[in-house]
């Protein structure tokens, strides 16, 4: 039983690329399916290219948890200050390690000079951000592969 005091974080390589696909289609198909649908989960847990996946996390910082040397999740922040993935992979879910992962955006923003940061919350992890200070911006919809997914748009400003 992991907790978060055996959690560490490191940034990505690009070795890490399959390792984040795996803790994305498995966050998506086993923890957010309880707030979607299966069409949408279908629509949204795709990895169409993994090479254009691989180029996306190089493309940008991303951090990965590690349990036992085993990735557990990872999170990532643009140049702009949106905090675009952030996934846990299912076994590891309510540990800390979302907690963990947002430290070190919230600290790579900071040092990047960003008052805030934001994102695109799912239905499963609005109620994360909130507890985290973020506040919603408003309510949307985005459409993948011919589904309409909800979410919303949120932010968390830096004192």
């Amino acid at each position: 039983m992991s907790s978060q005091h055996d959690i560490g974080i490191r940034e990505y390589s690009p070795a890490d690329a399959g390792a984040t696909i795996d803790i994305f289609l498995r966050a998506i198909r086993e923890i957010a399916s309880k707030d979607y649908n299966p069409a949408q989960i279908d629509a949204w847990a795709k990895v169409d290219d993994a090479g254009v996946w691989a180029e996306w996390r190089a493309s940008r910082p991303t951090w990965l948890a590690i349990h036992d040397t085993q990735p557990v999740g990872f999170a990532d922040l643009k140049a702009d200050g949106c905090l675009d993935m952030m996934f846990v992979h299912p076994d590891h879910q309510g540990k800390g390690v979302a907690s963990l992962l947002l430290e070190a955006v919230e600290a790579a923003a900071r040092g990047q000079g960003h008052r805030r940061i934001f994102t695109e919350a799912s239905l499963t992890a609005r109620p994360f951000f909130e507890r985290k200070g973020f506040i919603v911006l408003a309510a949307q919809t985005v459409e993948k592969r011919g589904q309409t997914l909800p979410n919303f748009r949120m932010e968390k400003s830096f004192v």
